[in-house]
């Protein structure tokens, strides 16, 4: 539980009793590939922390096309914040592309940290604000940049998950197809 406790520690300090109460509020379990977390059309009940491995979050349009709103590797917080918030049926699937170990915080629990552990409810804010700057740039970059310089920012914020996900979730996850993504990249290669 370190690494969730150093996340923690980037913006908050918590005293020994304060790190225990959080602790004991969380439950940790290791999922295989493939296994969906959340589906579309459920209420997200829980955020997601990945100590090892890797989440996604997508969701599937109408033509049975998958479009990939994020990825979390370790170290990094998921959730369906439509959903966790408003406890309404979301639309995205959080699923597991790698053998993963995550700690689930349930809304319930989060709630009642927020009573227990005021600085919690800082550093959930926080990392809300992150997220918002964060989408509110990608859906900025989605509409202005060309695409080989919307992949040069996913190979920078991402660098690890190149060679680990499929090309086809990177390809989604700039917004372009399989087909342009796979020539963009070897254009880019020749260069």
């Amino acid at each position: 539980m370190a690494l969730i406790l150093e996340n923690i520690a980037k913006h908050v300090t918590l005293t020994p009793e304060e790190q225990a109460l959080f602790l004991s509020k969380l439950e940790t379990n290791t999922y295989k590939a493939k296994t969906i977390l959340l589906n579309a059309g459920e209420v997200c009940k829980h955020s997601y922390f990945v100590n090892s491995g890797i989440l996604r979050s997508f969701n599937i349009n109408d033509n049975i096309v998958e479009h990939v709103l994020s990825f979390a590797c370790e170290g990094w917080w998921m959730s369906d914040m439509y959903s966790f918030f408003s406890q309404k049926p979301g639309q995205l699937f959080i699923e597991v592309l790698e053998e993963a170990e995550v700690v689930s915080l349930s809304k319930e629990n989060q709630e009642q940290l927020y009573l227990e552990i005021p600085k919690l409810e800082r550093f959930f804010r926080i990392l809300i604000e992150n997220s918002l700057v964060a989408n509110q740039q990608r859906l900025m970059d989605n509409l202005s940049l060309p695409a080989e310089e919307r992949f040069e920012k996913f190979s920078k914020k991402y660098g690890t998950l190149i060679h680990k996900v499929p090309q086809k979730q990177i390809a989604s996850f700039i917004g372009v197809t399989p087909e342009f993504f796979s020539k963009m990249k070897a254009r880019l290669l020749k260069k």
